[in-house]
């Protein structure tokens, strides 16, 4: 079994489950391996597990690491990348009021007929 610390993905155990799968195409087979073991002996998540033992396939049969660096934090990764801008009075748009159904001002809306 492997420490936290000597694992091949810096802070796995903060990694997302949605990041995870592009994170470990950097992996080669010894250190994909190496996860799985620590996964399966720790939060043993399926969803991972799955994951893992899918790529693990793929590079027994052939396929090839994917350059990037597993230390970075992927682009896609929504837990790194929801710093986004922040909202101020001078980036927000006018407030909308839901017109009242039948208004005649809006022909979006149905009209009453009564």
């Amino acid at each position: 079994m492997t420490e936290h610390d000597r694992l091949p993905l810096p802070d796995y155990d903060h990694l997302p489950v949605e990041g995870l799968a592009s994170r470990i195409r950097t992996l080669d087979a010894t250190g994909l391996q190496t996860l799985l073991e620590y996964e399966r002996a720790h939060a043993d998540r399926l969803q991972v597990v799955t994951i893992m033992e899918n790529r693990l396939t793929a590079l027994r049969e052939g396929a090839q690491p994917s350059g990037g660096d597993p230390a970075a934090a992927a682009a896609d990764d929504p837990v790194h990348a929801a710093g986004g801008s922040k909202v101020s009075e001078a980036t927000t748009g006018p407030v909308i009021n839901p017109p009242s159904q039948g208004d005649p001002t809006n022909p979006a809306q149905p009209r009453s007929t009564g």
